[in-house]
């Protein structure tokens, strides 16, 4: 039994390291052919063609779709502003939207008619199927925005930090958000993308005011509101451009840090539920039941 147990481990290890040798080989072949030869570079763009291209397929089947939906203009109004605020700014993305709004619940309905689960109820499976496939895009949508705005709640620090270095080495304001944006647009893209549009509307003759209020009305946030009316009142009473952006840095650094606290002391309180409507009864159990499995031998010996 010990040898048939050593030879099984010693051809695991055979096995094991003869594929770790394999999977380490093709990934030094790739990179030495990724720098050898500049097709992959090639290849890699013919990928990504070939991604965008199904992905306009998909779009062209979900588009047309949006016809179906009777929409007001005040729908149409709000759904675009959502659709700005999750980074959606294409006139097509609207029609998807409303699109996926249609596929989404005959999508869910063929799914309950296939798996079966329309003969527990047909009207009430079918009934729910239509309206959370409707509703579905939008939750998707609001996590969207959600997310989004969360990273640029994290990144924004960094970002000012950078502007007042470029500001304080002598750099305008336009020409500081403009460094800024160069630079971070790898490690913060969502907030890069805001301010880089607000850098585009000045550069197409857009008043600064005008540009960085659409700012704040487009993101919906509330650092950024603030953000705003300060540069706003600098520029108008000519205070250090500088000096507001630092100070409303570490005043964000502040405010995570607070934020980060508050979600540690309520833990204490959100792990009461879980202790005791689960692991509670499972070290009473345990704890338990040999006496009770005792107490009941014990009582059956005296009740025979």
């Amino acid at each position: 039994m010990g040898l048939a147990l050593l030879s099984f481990l010693a051809i695991f290890l055979l096995i094991g390291s003869a594929g770790l040798l394999i999977f380490f080989r093709a990934g030094m072949a790739q990179r030495l052919s990724a720098v050898i030869t500049p097709n992959s570079e090639a290849e890699s763009f013919l990928g990504r063609l070939k991604l965008n291209r199904a992905g306009s397929s998909l779009k062209s089947v979900v588009q047309p779709l949006d016809k179906l939906l009777p929409k007001s203009t005040q729908e149409l109004s709000v759904a675009r502003k959502r659709l700005l605020r999750a980074g959606f700014r294409e006139d097509a993305d609207l029609r998807l939207l409303y699109g996926s709004k249609v596929l989404a619940p005959l999508l869910l309905c063929l799914l309950a008619a296939v798996t079966g689960l329309s003969n527990i109820g047909p009207f009430f499976v079918y009934a729910l199927a239509l309206g959370l496939g409707y509703l579905l895009p939008d939750f998707w949508l609001g996590r969207r925005i959600k997310a989004r705005q969360l990273d640029i709640r994290v990144g924004l620090p960094d970002f000012l930090d950078l502007m007042v270095v470029c500001i304080e080495a002598g750099l305008s304001l336009d020409q500081g958000l403009a460094r800024a944006t160069e630079e971070l647009a790898l490690s913060q893209p969502e907030v890069c993308d805001e301010f880089g549009l607000v850098m585009l509307e000045q550069r197409a003759g857009r008043q600064r005011v005008d540009a960085w209020k659409e700012l704040a009305e487009r993101v919906d946030i509330d650092v950024i509101r603030t953000l705003v009316t300060a540069i706003i009142q600098a520029e108008q009473f000519g205070t250090s451009i500088s000096k507001t952006l630092r100070v409303y840095s570490d005043t964000l650094r502040v405010q995570r840090r607070q934020r980060v606290e508050e979600m540690a002391a309520k833990m204490a309180v959100k792990l009461v539920f879980p202790l005791v409507l689960f692991i509670f009864p499972s070290l009473f159990v345990v704890a338990l039941g040999p006496a009770m499995i005792v107490m009941k031998e014990s009582f059956e010996k005296y009740f025979k």
